[in-house]
């Protein structure tokens, strides 16, 4: 017999039961704790990827993951493994191509029935990239850790040094609709069928302290919410429903499905959008270019 529970953190956890005892089968689809994480390391069914950046400094995750990391996983790079190439117009972090992820994610042993977890050491921004684009092919069996490395590393959690890699496999994926571009939001611009929600500091979107675009400003009739506040002062996610509260105080609709997520290159944006599933508040969208693919058209309005 097999049955599922949902958990007030919006994970599906799905047993079966064969006489008396039920085994769990892992399906984290939003956050994973430490002591989650901690249970599963050992399962040939998890694939754990250390997604640590900096976007200052592209030397950083890799120098960090040789240093230390979480027993078992596998060094991303987020501006080559979860980025594309950029052509001028497409924003600093573009998506790669569809197939070409797939293909890597299958070379790093993701397969249609692997748990994926991700972790970072930055609130969680870069594992909610690469969590947004495993959804975005399909795979919903994928998490963020709550807290981080500094969670795990405050717990005790096991760390080495060796490089892993795991076997390769077969990723099949199916494209799903988890994205808009320019022209559909030109389209609705000024319109109460679009919300765009700008997840970069208060400052940058007032264009103020803009160091990473040439062109300051946001994109006229959006909305912040930095993705800083979806944190509590310990680096975790606030509980779901005080997340809901303050998503609802901000957006001016309850309608999730019609609410875009940006920011400046579509990375910080997918911890809105992570933080929005996590609040039972599913079905919002990326702009994966943001604001950096939107500033490379002058025609394009700004505020």
């Amino acid at each position: 017999m097999i049955f599922a529970l949902f958990t007030k953190t919006s994970i599906l956890r799905i047993y079966i039961k064969i006489g008396n005892t039920s085994f769990l089968l892992m399906n984290y689809t939003t956050l994973i704790s430490v002591d989650e994480l901690n249970k599963i390391l050992d399962s040939e069914f998890l694939v754990l990827f250390d997604c640590r950046h900096d976007l200052f400094n592209p030397r950083f995750g890799r120098e960090e993951y040789i240093k230390s990391h979480i027993a078992k996983s596998i060094f991303v790079n987020v501006s080559e493994n979860l980025s594309g190439e950029k052509n001028g117009v497409n924003g600093r972090h573009p998506l790669p191509d569809f197939n070409h992820f797939a293909d890597w994610l299958g070379q790093n042993g993701v397969d249609n029935n692997k748990q994926v977890v991700a972790y970072d050491s930055s609130g969680g921004i870069y594992g909610a990239r690469l969590w947004w684009m495993l959804r975005w092919l399909g795979h919903n069996q994928v998490a963020v850790l709550n807290g981080g490395w500094q969670a795990w590393v405050a717990n005790s959690g096991r760390t080495e040094i060796s490089e892993n890699k795991k076997n390769t496999t077969c990723f099949k994926p199916t494209q799903k609709n988890l994205q808009v571009n320019e022209i559909q939001i030109l389209g609705k611009l000024g319109t109460s069928d679009l919300y765009l929600l700008d997840a970069r500091s208060r400052s940058r979107f007032n264009g103020k302290g803009e160091t990473l675009d040439p062109v300051a400003g946001h994109i006229p009739g959006a909305i912040n919410r930095f993705y800083e506040d979806n944190l509590d002062d310990k680096g975790f996610f606030k509980p779901a429903n005080l997340l809901k509260k303050e998503f609802l105080e901000v957006l001016p609709t309850d309608a999730p499905e019609k609410v875009v997520h940006t920011c400046g290159s579509g990375i910080s944006a997918c911890h809105n959008l992570l933080a929005m599933e996590v609040s039972d508040l599913p079905g919002s969208k990326l702009y994966p270019g943001s604001w950096s693919a939107w500033i490379s058209d002058p025609k394009r309005p700004i505020a």
